[in-house]
């Protein structure tokens, strides 16, 4: 419908389900239902009982993350009625990528607003003492150790042992390494660290995405299992001088930009192998959360992705708590994956639009910046991507100087990035480059073009047709790789809403381009 959207909608689902199944040791297990992603805010009765998260929620919030519940078999009945209440809002506080709020309405870049269960809801069995299926993996590839962060839920106090075991991938009944920790556990939930050394690992990369297998029990005092299984890779991504390293070897990012949007799982598939065919290795997936699945796929066939927190649209004490909240929800189950490379805190400064002005949201870049170079090495780090980066006494809070160039004037083209590697804050984005303290840009940090093009999109300018998009955009790759820039993310991979500029057919997955057209290493010979 046309105007303005109310202010909140609330939406209640109700279904039934017959008692599940358990299998033995009854006594052992108990049943948790899983939502995929849901909200904004989630409330959940199983027969007319309010459920707790198990992190203790009454009310579950955020939409681009799972959220489970533990079915107390006291309340569980032959016929079970579950009640659900989720209510969306416009408010502005919140993360909400690009999805419209009441400070950013639809059209051009902005678009609709959803809510409801947007991923699958099951029922499964599961232990009562058990390891929760979100693995951090920090691994040091220079002597093959890798750090293992696992969550122990356990309902029943006393001592277990946690056992490893690592085989390669695809699946190999050869252990490449195994190791057993033996504890007391209280009642809780804990995240402990284990280390295990694994001298033969191979390094994931894109050329060759080495998976490992990763088989994790934890066992009790008679014996009782849990089992979890998850796939890893060992890889080192940095950032020094003015180049990205992949396992200590510089590497240029030939990357796009990616919003699915509604896109169905066997469309993003298609999308993902028609971005390998363009010759990409990196996919920034823009603020938005997308089906888990995309990453275990990344993981399988080599290409690098850059993740973002969904920004919410105003600056404020509570916008910044729900943002950081979003973050942390997203790090817990995204930690494991070798393809996911690079972290971005804002974009363009939504949500952070006073960054120039206010010492407070700069602080909590700051800290939030510090939070994940300590807790999350394994990743770089961009505080607001594509202007207003936070220098603090001259050292950027970033680990990369990104910017967002726009134009379809070939000569202007040449023009901004002979002023971005040069050093020039101003006048090159839209927004200078860096806020706070003074920065003086000797090559000490990679430099990232993480916007440009969009040919096509009536904002942007540029050729409509498709065969002259192409030489053009060919032209604008070489200049990018005649200078010391590190890496590209060209605007965009599928066409959304009223951004009509995709480079791949949404549905199907077809090229509308030619093959290896973002390659730099192609372009140059060409």
């Amino acid at each position: 419908p046309e105007g303005d959207l109310p202010d909140q909608v609330i939406v209640w689902y109700e279904r039934e389900f017959p008692l599940p199944v358990q299998e033995n040791h009854s006594n052992k297990s108990m049943v948790q239902l899983t939502f995929g992603a849901c909200g904004y805010e989630t409330r959940i009765w199983l027969n007319g009982f309010p459920l707790k998260t198990i992190e203790d929620e009454l009310v579950h919030f955020g939409e681009y993350t799972s959220s489970s519940y533990e079915l107390d078999a006291n309340i569980l009945q032959a016929s079970n009625r579950l009640t659900v209440r989720i209510a969306e809002t416009m408010n502005a506080d919140i993360p909400r990528g690009k999805q419209q709020s009441n400070i950013y309405k639809r059209g051009g870049i902005w678009y609709q607003t959803y809510s409801g269960p947007v991923r699958s809801i099951w029922l499964e069995t599961i232990e009562r003492n058990r390891l929760r299926s979100r693995v951090g993996v920090v691994s040091i590839v220079e002597d093959r150790l890798v750090r293992f962060n696992l969550t122990l839920h356990i309902h029943d106090p006393g001592v277990y042992t946690v056992r490893l075991e690592v085989y390669p991938e695809p699946k190999s009944e050869n252990s490449l390494a195994s190791d057993s920790f033996s504890m007391h556990l209280d009642a809780g939930e804990r995240v402990q660290r284990f280390v295990l050394d694994i001298p033969q690992a191979k390094l994931w990369s894109n050329e060759r995405p080495q998976l490992y297998r990763l088989v994790a029990r934890l066992e009790d005092c008679e014996g009782y299992t849990s089992v979890i299984e998850t796939n890893f890779g060992l890889r080192k991504i940095e950032s020094r001088g003015s180049k990205i390293y992949l396992n200590s070897q510089p590497v240029y990012l030939d990357g796009i930009l990616y919003q699915p949007g509604a896109s169905t799982y066997e469309q993003i598939r298609k999308h993902l192998f028609a971005i390998k065919k363009l010759g990409c290795n990196l996919i920034r997936i823009h603020i938005t959360g997308v089906d888990p699945r995309i990453y275990k796929l990344a993981d399988r066939i080599g290409l690098l992705l850059w993740v973002e927190v969904p920004s919410p649209h105003r600056s404020s004490q509570s916008s910044r708590k729900n943002h950081k909240q979003e973050l942390l929800r997203m790090l817990s189950l995204l930690e494991t994956h070798p393809s996911i490379v690079i972290w971005s805190l804002y974009n363009e400064g939504w949500g952070a639009q006073d960054l120039d002005s206010n010492p407070e949201t700069r602080q909590y870049i700051i800290d939030l910046y510090n939070f994940m170079r300590i807790n999350h090495p394994q990743f770089l780090v961009v505080d607001n991507d594509g202007w207003h980066h936070v220098s603090h006494e001259g050292r950027l809070k970033s680990d990369m100087l990104t910017a967002h160039l726009y134009t379809a004037d070939f000569e202007k083209w040449k023009m901004l990035l002979d002023r971005v590697v040069s050093g020039e804050m101003e006048g090159v984005a839209a927004q200078r480059l860096v806020v706070g303290d003074p920065f003086f840009y000797r090559q000490q940090l990679p430099i990232l073009i993480s916007e440009w093009g969009g040919f096509g999109f009536v904002d942007y300018g540029g050729p409509a047709d498709l065969k002259d998009r192409e030489e053009l955009i060919k032209l604008y790759k070489m200049e990018l790789r005649k200078r010391p820039i590190a890496g590209d993310v060209y605007t965009q991979a599928v066409s959304i809403e009223e951004e009509s500029n995709g480079l791949i057919e949404s549905a199907s997955g077809k090229l509308l381009v030619a093959e290896m057209l973002l390659n730099s290493q192609m372009t140059n010979h060409q």
